[in-house]
């Protein structure tokens, strides 16, 4: 069963766990959509507009480990003090990263990764974090662009999976690894 658990902003809000799963990436790639696709039900806001993510959210998936979805970064609206806390919010859950087994950073694969996304790559490098990334939204690019972008963009990648939340494209295999590095 999975169950919604908490919704924080700081260190003492988060829920004691022992195994995470956490779900990054830009505001707009469709990462709220991939996260419901993963676990076939609506647990992410979907919004019309990027940035509606305000909190870390956790959710406990069949009580094997918790998943953690994140506001999305490189929001270019989020005012000077929204940007600060923002940061802050993720220094806080970034400093318990002995919970976290996986990172699975969401990048948009009709444009690879950006400044923003590369920005994060660093981080997840520099602190030792294990990660893949779910390049989404291939369903909007034909076989020639996804193959193009796939050796273009992508090439100095290596844990990659294609993804698309709306055609449900890959969405299996990508949770079976989030699932096997949870055991």
């Amino acid at each position: 069963m999975i169950r919604f658990i908490c919704s924080a902003t700081s260190e003492k809000q988060f829920p004691q766990t022992e195994k995470e799963i956490v779900f990054v990436g830009r505001s707009n790639v469709g990462k709220s959509s991939l996260i419901n696709a993963l676990y076939k039900q609506k647990l992410a806001y979907v919004g019309k507009t990027p940035g509606k993510t305000k909190l870390i959210n956790f959710f406990d998936i069949d009580g094997l480990y918790t998943a953690v979805d994140v506001p999305g970064y490189g929001y270019a609206q989020r005012s000077k003090e929204e940007a600060v806390r923002f940061a802050d919010m993720m220094d806080d859950y970034f400093s318990r990263k002995d919970k976290i087994l996986l990172v699975v950073m969401i990048v948009d694969a009709r444009i690879g990764l950006t400044a923003d996304d590369l920005d994060m790559k660093e981080y997840l490098d520099e602190h030792e974090l294990k990660y893949i990334v779910a390049a989404n939204k291939i369903d909007k690019l034909s076989n020639n662009q996804l193959m193009n972008n796939k050796h273009k963009l992508f090439a100095d990648i290596e844990n990659i999976i294609f993804v698309s939340a709306e055609k449900k494209k890959n969405i299996d295999q990508l949770r079976r690894y989030i699932d096997d590095s949870a055991l």
